[in-house]
């Protein structure tokens, strides 16, 4: 595995300079660092000219959060951009996973299991309940903001005080994740839990020394969310209301679910979220279908069975 350090950061170096999104750069370093440190570990080691489709195989098999289809083939994907660099710098005499297929992924493949009204409700009350006035309504805030806007986790743990316009209710988020800035407008309810969070987290900062703190969302203690506290936080809430809740990126993909079967736009909801592309956003259409359906119901075409029947 002589080299293999150099090599990599020669190819992220190059896959940087691609223009994509810091995060999507450190993504795929963190996921060739992980195959090469499998390598650097196996025994006997190998050297990196003999890796093969194989040794591959069975890397991706000893992954055992490699369980979604999609998570495979993104992986697979990222170790065949780094076999196509290793060509190029005459490692490999050919690239085995060009050859290399992924399973099968549909547009659906990877999308979270949505969170009915019931459960949202549930989970809302539940939040509602949590000791303390302060982290009552800090968690009412977060929930909110989950399901209110569609905000990523990291986008609402790096929100700031200054992101937050007033007047015209809108929230501005970093382009940490997408590569650009963008504007998001909160729902009315949103905005009142916002409105009556902030004097409170004025309260807590000043109570724990750290009024300098730029960061919208802080716990009692006075420290920022961070992401992992988010998600802890909301799985408490989860369990207390009962609910089988898997991920925060439910609420999102419920979020998108919802405005769409109210009426909501595509390219509207596609800014909202932050896509980059409409077709990230198209995957969420697939749950009106029986909105859809109701609606081909009113087709003028129906009409013609009551006038003259089927010929």
């Amino acid at each position: 595995m002589r080299g293999w350090d150099q090599l990599l950061d020669g190819y992220m170096a190059e896959y940087g300079a691609r223009g994509l999104s810091e995060e999507s750069v450190r993504h795929v370093g963190r996921a060739l660092e992980r195959w090469g440190s499998w390598l650097k570990h196996s025994r006997p080691r190998p050297k990196l000219e003999d890796v093969d489709a194989p040794m591959i195989t069975r890397y991706m098999r000893s992954r055992s959060s490699f369980k979604a289809k999609s998570t495979v083939y993104r992986t697979l994907s990222t170790l065949r951009g780094m076999g196509d660099y290793l060509v190029r710098e005459g490692v490999w005499a050919a690239n085995p996973m060009r050859w290399m297929k992924g399973p099968k992924v549909t547009p659906y493949s990877h999308l979270p299991a949505r969170l009915n009204r019931g459960q949202v409700e549930a989970m809302w009350k539940a939040a509602a309940e949590v000791r303390g006035p302060y982290r009552r309504v800090l968690w009412v805030t977060v929930l909110s903001l989950l399901y209110g806007t569609g905000l990523r986790r990291g986008e609402i743990a790096r929100l700031e005080v200054g992101h937050w316009e007033r007047e015209e209710g809108l929230l501005r988020i970093d382009g940490r994740k997408t590569g650009w800035e963008r504007r998001v407008p909160v729902p009315e309810l949103t905005y009142r839990c916002l409105e009556t969070y902030l004097p409170l987290r004025s309260n807590a900062l000043m109570a724990s020394e750290r009024a300098e703190s730029p960061a919208l969302l802080v716990g009692s203690d006075g420290t920022a969310l961070s992401p992992h506290a988010i998600s802890v936080g909301i799985h408490r809430i989860a369990r207390r209301a009962q609910v089988d809740f898997r991920s925060i990126h439910q609420f999102r993909h419920t979020c998108a679910s919802d405005l769409l079967e109210t009426g909501v736009s595509l390219p509207e909801v596609q800014r909202i979220l932050g896509h980059r592309v409409i077709s990230t956003t198209v995957r969420y259409t697939h749950i009106a279908d029986p909105q859809r359906a109701a609606a081909l119901a009113l087709h003028p075409i129906n009409d013609w069975l009551v006038a003259g029947g089927i010929p």
